[in-house]
């Protein structure tokens, strides 16, 4: 499994999450009890920026409307999402964060906001 380096640990303070692309892929990083946890960066209820919101002991807090996802599954803990986001493997090295996107995710630019119907 290959992980690709995508900040420095600092960059990452506990409770924050940001925003980061791996090969294309639009992921949301997070920081909670020391631990760094990597998914995508769309709520899967309205697809809201999931690195707008925080992360908290039950998970990443969407900010737009108070999903809650699970940091290892990714499943919704909080309505009003019903499905989970995509989570990525994540590791911290050196004094830096690590996350392994598959090749799939990456060469399709990973999981990212619907478009509307019409649109490219």
């Amino acid at each position: 499994m290959e992980y690709r380096r995508v900040a420095r640990s600092g960059q990452v303070p506990e409770g924050v999450v940001r925003r980061f692309y791996v090969d294309g892929a639009e992921i949301a990083v997070a920081r909670w009890d020391g631990e760094v946890h990597a998914m995508s960066n769309y709520c899967t209820h309205l697809d809201c920026l999931l690195s707008s919101g925080r992360a908290t002991e039950d998970g990443l807090l969407c900010s737009c409307h108070g999903s809650v996802f699970d940091f290892a599954t990714g499943e919704p803990v909080t309505p009003p999402a019903t499905r989970p986001v995509k989570v990525f493997p994540a590791k911290e090295e050196d004094g830096q964060i690590l996350v392994h996107v598959p090749p799939e995710d990456a060469a399709g630019g990973g999981p990212r906001r619907r478009r509307p119907v019409g649109q490219p």
